[in-house]
């Protein structure tokens, strides 16, 4: 745990985000660029207000959506919308957004179907992207949701953050092999092994894995039993391992994002972390693990299509969506006539 706690307080470039403002040089400018693009009827269909229901109606299943799709775009807002995705992630998340589409195109040759579609997914704003304003934007379909919430230049909130691959390999074909959400399957796994039996009787808190992750599409994440193997019970090695799978599922934000989340954690408490595991102890049938603090819970479910369908997200309890950070910061400035919100 020692060489994450200096990475999250002691990396400059982390350590920045970490102290004060939160403000990505590039996401304000690409989100502009990219409505500025649209014709008058796509803007009117892609900005919603801020305070919207829609807003927090998330889902990663394959509904109809509210925004904008790529397949609606010409060459030059296609191109503006990758400049947004690139924008708000890292390179890794970046990838994996367009990872989720190359696999649903794969699925809809597996089914030959028409219904899967790569390029049905979706940009949705909520207000205006502005330096002096609430607003945010999702990024959604199919396997993949992907919230975020400023108060102007500054992100507040990056959840619900959802990737999810059908197939989790692809058995077959041009991209027979690939399988997008391998080191997260593969570290857990690996962590498991190293459990001693006590530790197992501990973590492994079901023989038998559901068939969908508990917060589902549902608004507000609901915490978990604090059931299984806490961090506090681990060896020094294992805690290592289970903060590297805590950091690889954040690492799809950008730099300054991960330091936030990983503070929280800290800040909170990794004592209090437990990760529980259900199914089986490798990827011959159906299993499932998540890792849940006082702030947060990450689940991790390959269990459909005899286990070859992956569910993977992250929740804040209290931050998806910017719910009550938003509340938060605005009472810490309502006495700052300077701080430019009309409160």
């Amino acid at each position: 745990m020692r060489r994450w706690l200096a990475l999250v307080f002691a990396t400059p470039i982390l350590a920045v985000a970490v102290v004060g403002d939160q403000k990505p040089p590039d996401v304000i400018g690409a989100a502009q660029a990219f409505l500025a693009s649209l014709g008058r009827e796509q803007h009117r269909r892609t900005v919603l207000p801020f305070a919207d229901d829609y807003r927090t109606l998330w889902r990663y299943t394959p509904v109809e959506r509210k925004g904008i799709a790529w397949k609606e775009l010409d060459a030059d807002q296609s191109a503006k919308a990758h400049a947004l995705i690139k924008a708000a992630l890292s390179d890794m998340g970046y990838h994996r957004t367009q990872t989720v589409r190359t696999i649903e195109q794969v699925l809809a040759g597996i089914e030959n179907s028409t219904r899967r579609d790569k390029d049905n997914y979706l940009f949705t704003f909520f207000g205006a992207p502005d330096t002096n304003a609430k607003w945010g934007w999702r990024y959604e379909g199919h396997h993949i949701s992907l919230n975020f919430t400023y108060d102007g230049a500054k992100l507040v909130a990056s959840t619900p953050q959802f990737f999810g691959s059908n197939p989790a390999e692809v058995p077959s074909g041009e991209h027979k092999g690939l399988r997008m959400l391998a080191k997260d399957e593969d570290l857990a796994i690996a962590l498991l092994a190293t459990l001693s039996d006590e530790q197992k009787r501990k973590a492994i808190i079901a023989t038998g894995a559901p068939n969908e992750i508990f917060t589902a599409e549902n608004r507000v994440a609901a915490r978990q039993a604090d059931i299984g193997l806490t961090f506090k019970e681990m060896t020094q090695p294992q805690q290592d391992a289970l903060i590297d799978l805590i950091m690889l599922n954040a690492a799809a934000q950008r730099p300054e994002e991960v330091a936030r989340r990983m503070e929280r954690i800290a800040k909170a408490g990794y004592d209090k972390v437990v990760f529980a595991w259900m199914g089986a102890p490798d990827r011959s049938a159906a299993h499932y693990y998540r890792i849940q603090g006082p702030t947060f819970i990450i689940e991790f479910d390959n269990t459909q299509n005899r286990a070859n369908h992956i569910h993977l997200v992250w929740r804040d309890f209290e931050g998806d969506f910017g719910r009550d950070v938003l509340k938060e910061h605005y009472a810490d400035h309502t006495y700052d006539p300077g701080h430019g919100h009309d409160h």
